[in-house]
């Protein structure tokens, strides 16, 4: 079998999709090696022009040509990547007229956006797809731009285009496969993100985060990670950490993620609101030591606002054993509930009552985070 992968992101860097992608490649690699007598099966990924090489069986990767001024390509949808997705189309259908000289692809494989040029493929060489449903693109675009609200009705027809011409649909969460289904789906199999915990080696860490950062060994730590778009709510969070009273000053709240400009917009709202002693922005860490600040930390939160797809970073937090507090919307609670986290409205008042209650109770602490690592262990592993 001749797979091509579809996948219009940087790849590989230590963020979600493209973490998403590095698995089920690392699986259908594994599968295909394993399962096929044919020498000359294989994947071939095509990707963006940023980001680091890596070596599967069975896979061989392509990039696109870099776009002129084109850097730093960020997560959810820019200019940069309209621009990055015009040169993947045209670079997906000369991999697909080269490889029919020798048998051609047996199936595309499509991630987020790349379900169009899949549709392309298949309009003029009948390969058939697979998308792999990331989030809605119709909602993603309209709550991204408001320019493009008025044209949700069409992109709501091309997004259920896409579902419909589809071999099958694998969205990562309930509300995605709901909406696949609602499109039309012909099968629909919901492939849930995992958790990214490794316990061991977070044993193998020296120095933690507090001690990193000058925390006090006794004090509590209330941790994000995670990019700082506008849809994470980091806004919330802030505001939500600023209402706090003097019995929750022995917190301290630890921001890892996001680049230099969004940095720097949260740091200066930290100091209007007279928060920023006791707030602390990392910028990007590795994702090897993502177990490390985990385990280190007392309180894990989601404050995320917009999106219909559950981030990535929940399953590792749920396996944490940590408790944690999140905005009680549908990305959140489509995983969670009450037994193993303190979901709370989406404004400050509600969210900072959340991250009250938990501080001033170790009690259910505990017991939240022992919920939730039970849940994790019983469905958001690798196995």
């Amino acid at each position: 079998m001749k797979i091509l992968f579809l996948a219009p992101q940087p790849f590989f860097q230590e963020r979600g999709t493209p973490i998403a992608v590095r698995l089920a490649l690392t699986v259908l690699s594994e599968r295909l090696s394993t399962a096929s007598n044919d020498s000359d099966s294989r994947i071939d990924l095509l990707t963006y022009h940023e980001g680091s090489n890596i070596d599967l069986p069975c896979v061989r990767l392509f990039r696109i040509p870099c776009p002129p001024f084109v850097r730093g390509v960020r997560p959810g949808i820019s200019i940069k990547k309209l621009i990055c997705d015009l040169y993947f189309l045209l670079c997906a259908i000369r991999l697909v007229i080269k490889e029919r000289k020798v048998g051609g692809y047996d199936v595309v494989h499509a991630v987020e956006e790349s379900v169009f040029v899949a549709m392309v493929i298949k309009l003029f060489f009948g390969i058939p797809y697979i998308y792999d449903m990331d989030s809605s693109l119709a909602l993603q675009l309209t709550e991204k731009w408001r320019i493009f609200r008025p044209l949700y009705p069409l992109l709501y027809l091309a997004e259920k285009a896409a579902v419909k011409w589809s071999l099958s649909v694998v969205p990562v969460c309930d509300a995605l496969a709901a909406i696949a289904d609602r499109h039309g789906s012909s099968y629909t199999h919901i492939l849930r993100d995992i958790s990214m915990l490794d316990p061991a080696q977070a044993q193998k860490a020296g120095i933690t985060l507090k001690e990193e950062l000058g925390i006090p060994a006794g004090d509590l730590m209330i941790l994000y990670i995670g990019n700082l778009e506008p849809y994470q709510g980091i806004d919330l969070l802030l505001d939500s950490f600023a209402q706090l009273e003097s019995s929750s000053l022995s917190s301290h709240l630890v921001i890892i993620g996001g680049n230099e400009a969004h940095i720097k917009n949260y740091r200066e709202k930290a100091e209007k609101l007279r928060i920023s002693e006791r707030t602390y922005f990392t910028g990007p860490k590795p994702v090897a030591n993502l177990s490390s600040y985990l385990l280190n930390a007392d309180i894990l939160v989601s404050p995320r606002i917009r999106g219909n797809n559950t981030p990535m970073k929940i399953y590792s937090y749920l396996h944490s054993g940590k408790a944690i507090v999140a905005t009680n919307l549908p990305t959140h609670t489509q995983v969670m509930d009450n037994s193993v986290a303190v979901l709370a409205d989406p404004n400050p008042a509600a969210f900072a009552a959340a991250l009250r209650e938990l501080i001033l109770d170790e009690r259910k602490r505990k017991e939240l985070g022992s919920n939730a690592r039970r849940l994790a262990e019983k469905r958001y592993t690798f196995d």
